[in-house]
């Protein structure tokens, strides 16, 4: 089975609280970019084994874990995991959230698991905060961690989307580092209701304030991008990924 997790963008992200658990309330709008994806194959095998191509992973992969999940779950046997990486890491892509979430749908057809969307999404939301999103792959209101999902009804339209990569690695440690968590203005949900236009100055992204003080060469790509002809320029997620929507 082969299958092409694809990459996504946040259209804003408010850092709303702290939590009682460590982590952060969020509000962010997911938007899919099926333009840019990894390459995903699931085969049976005797015993399990995971090899990965194009991109060093550090400790246990996500995908290895999504079949953990399924197998200590549902008792599914062995397979063979092949994961070519081509979503850029550590740039608030979601590549890895989206390896998860896709071996767990994949997994769940593979072996005619009858599995709902709604029990993948819980499933996966024990793997990422970001990883039930890609379940759905749809616009979503994410609240919560990221795992409480709203769908939205919306799209780009004609607006060309492109995607680009910075050299910087950002973790999401190095991103929370410094946040005031706050309430919004004004809700993304609302915001992107507007034409593309008005975006700038509304939209943002709590991570760029901290992340563009320690990485300039951010903030300095942002600018350029604008210069471009780029109607509205975000970095996605926790970095460092820009995107510009023209």
């Amino acid at each position: 089975m082969l299958l092409y997790p694809n990459a996504k963008i946040n259209l804003g992200l408010n850092v709303v609280r702290k939590r009682s658990d460590g982590y952060h309330d969020i509000e962010t709008l997911f938007y899919p970019v099926p333009s840019i994806c990894d390459i995903l194959e699931l085969t049976h095998a005797d015993t399990f084994r995971m090899r990965v191509y194009g991109a060093t992973v550090e400790g246990e992969n996500l995908c290895e874990k999504a079949w953990k999940l399924l197998h200590d779950s549902y008792d599914i046997p062995p397979v063979e995991i092949g994961l070519y990486k081509k979503i850029p890491m550590g740039a608030g892509l979601g590549g890895g959230s989206a390896d998860a979430a896709f071996t767990l749908s994949g997994l769940n057809d593979l072996f005619s698991l009858g599995l709902s969307l709604e029990t993948l999404s819980g499933l996966a939301a024990r793997l990422g905060s970001d990883c039930a999103f890609f379940i759905y792959n749809r616009p979503m209101l994410a609240r919560g961690r990221g795992e409480i999902l709203t769908p939205l009804d919306f799209s780009l339209g004609d607006h060309p989307l492109r995607i680009f990569p910075q050299s910087v690695f950002v973790s999401t440690r190095e991103a929370y580092a410094g946040i005031t968590p706050h309430e919004p203005a004004e809700h993304i949900e609302a915001i992107v209701q507007r034409p593309v236009a008005e975006w700038r100055g509304l939209l943002v992204n709590d991570f760029e304030e901290t992340v563009f003080a320690r990485h300039p060469s951010l903030a300095a790509a942002r600018d350029a991008i604008y210069a471009d002809g780029a109607l509205y320029v975000a970095m996605s997620g926790s970095g460092s990924a820009l995107f510009g929507i023209y």
